[in-house]
């Protein structure tokens, strides 16, 4: 067995110090809960998807889009944030989210770069623009810094590996202290949990460079709070349906909306019907309606798709060139200038990048909990009301409040002892164990081999029962095979094993629930149900254990109740 690290309690854990874990910790702390403790497996100054910068925050302001919400969140469901939500949820974070913005804005961060507020990107042609633009590049560190001056406690390099479930309710999780080479056990015991682990690769082969893993659109996150929640019994929403992102081609950069171009074909027509020319307020939404635009030029021989900036002005180019650096996309700016690339000159081919688990993953209600008692999430890791800067904040903000509050009426159990946390000590530690043995590597690219094979994202490949019986038919051979046979030889392979197999739970989630969902909707193509059943469509699906077995369950749409 590893080394075991004396049990330490929090008040309120925070698995995860991105944008949610940071606004959860920062809004519990304010609430008066005095022991938060944040566990992030990297370091919360630059952790997360939002590590180097956004610049795109969905709100509803006032004095610039008047006093009818109602435009902006018509707007904001029919954004690439809006897809698969519940609207209560929904309208609620927009009703919050101006407060969220000024709250930032008094932390340190940049929301208001020209002086003014200023919604750009991410519209059609002459509606509501709901995406406030800002410089995000240094966020992260201001809200850590305001999460440090509340007394908020940091344990950086932990990665969590486990939630301990106790008579119904959480009572702690166990993680790796992986700041040394060789790893040890941390076990904690908490009176509520926050899961902020953001959005996941990794499952499906990544279409830039199908061998490099890493290289990818957004952090190479790894399901950590998707398979930490789905084995306690958390249900999972929306499973089915894996979200894609697009970008240059190959480079594997998001940051579309950051572009002020048009996206063209090779003889220079427009794409898609919204824009012929650059346009800072708008962009082109082309890719954000027509989400397989760049999979569907190809395929048809029509392509390739360019962003052409070649009309913007120069005071355009150099905005572009300013957001670009607030998005975080400084490794591309650079790449461009070593290589003599000027998007007024040059256009830059774009493409769609591998299914992700983005704004797809755990069921919460409207102040982010799930249906397992004491455990919070935030956040892209949330299947109905995650996904993007704004809504991480806001589901950080309100699960930490209501966390803060349970944990105000718990009190701490012995999570140490329970059997599921014992079984993952002695499991991993059987990995380091080992003489000899694949290496997580292995198990992770036949994971998304099986994936990508036999639970594709539609609208160009097809699922059927068949395809999906098979997929985790090969799924669980491949998890008993990976338990008995992984070898790892530091902290950092221990943690990547670990990650490997939360993959492999989120993958069955999928399987799961691509097989119940016997109709055709939005990229779930299924070649034995080719239609869409309009009687689901107000419903969810979920998945989750119920002792121990995996079930499927129908739960109706949180519709809002506008004001």
């Amino acid at each position: 067995m590893l080394a075991i690290k004396p049990c330490i309690e929090a008040d309120l854990l925070i698995v995860g110090g991105g944008i949610g874990g940071l606004m959860g910790a920062i809004s519990a702390a304010r609430a008066g809960c005095g022991n938060v403790l944040v566990m992030e497996k990297m370091h919360a100054r630059r952790s997360g998807s939002g590590a180097t910068g956004n610049d795109h925050f969905n709100c509803y302001i006032p004095e610039c889009h008047g006093d009818d919400i109602r435009p902006v969140f018509r707007q904001t469901m029919q954004s690439l944030v809006g897809s698969f939500k519940d609207p209560s949820l929904m309208y609620k974070f927009l009703r919050k989210s101006f407060d969220l913005v000024r709250l930032w804005e008094e932390w340190g961060v940049n929301m208001r770069p020209t002086g003014k507020w200023e919604c750009k990107g991410h519209a059609l042609p002459g509606k509501a623009r709901a995406f406030l633009k800002y410089d995000g590049s240094d966020q992260k560190k201001a809200l850590v810094r305001e999460a440090r001056r509340l007394g908020v406690r940091f344990l950086n390099h932990h990665a969590v590996v486990e939630l301990a479930r106790m008579d119904g309710r959480i009572a702690g999780a166990l993680a790796i202290d992986i700041s040394r080479e060789e790893p040890a056990f941390q076990p904690v015991r908490a009176k509520a949990v926050l899961l902020a682990t953001g959005l996941t690769h990794r499952l499906y082969l990544t279409a830039t460079t199908p061998g490099y893993m890493f290289n990818t659109g957004h952090c190479p996150n790894c399901a950590g709070g998707q398979g930490l929640g789905w084995r306690v019994g958390a249900r999972m929403v929306n499973m089915e349906f894996p979200y894609t992102h697009a970008g240059p081609k190959f480079f594997g950069r998001c940051g579309k909306a950051t572009w002020i171009g048009v996206y063209r074909y090779p003889d220079g027509s427009p794409v898609g019907p919204f824009t012929n020319r650059s346009d800072t307020d708008y962009g082109d939404v082309t890719s954000d309606i027509w989400n397989s635009v760049f999979d569907d030029v190809m395929a048809r021989g029509t392509g390739p798709a360019y962003m052409d900036c070649s009309d913007a002005s120069p005071e355009q180019l150099e905005y572009m060139r300013w957001a670009m650096k607030g998005e975080g996309l400084t490794s591309l700016l650079s790449y461009m200038d070593a290589n003599g690339i000027d998007p007024g000159r040059h256009a830059v081919e774009f493409m769609r990048y591998e299914p992700i688990l983005h704004g797809r993953g755990l069921d919460v209600s409207d102040e982010g909990e799930t249906s397992v008692p004491g455990l919070f999430a935030a956040g892209d890791m949330v299947g109905n009301g995650g996904c993007g800067i704004a809504l991480a904040a806001y589901l950080g903000w309100e699960g930490g409040r209501a966390a803060a509050r349970q944990a105000a009426e718990a009190s701490f159990r012995p999570a140490e002892s329970c059997d599921n946390i014992v079984e993952r000590m002695e499991l991993l530690s059987s990995f380091m164990a080992r003489d000899d043995g694949p290496d997580w590597k292995d198990a992770n690219m036949a994971l998304q081999q099986i994936m990508s094979e036999y639970a594709p994202a539609g609208p160009r490949k097809v699922r059927s029962a068949r395809l999906l019986e098979a997929g985790l038919t090969y799924l669980t051979r491949l998890r008993a095979q990976a338990c008995a046979q992984l070898k790892t030889t530091c902290s950092h392979t221990l943690m990547r094993a670990a990650e490997t197999l939360d993959l492999m739970d989120c993958g069955e989630a999928i399987l799961r629930a691509a097989l119940e969902r016997r109709e055709t909707r939005g990229n779930h193509i299924r070649a034995d149900f080719p239609f869409t059943n309009p009687l689901l469509g107000d419903q969810f699906l979920t998945v989750g254990l119920e002792d121990g077995a995996p079930v499927a369950r129908w739960r109706p749409i949180r519709q809002a109740e506008i004001e």
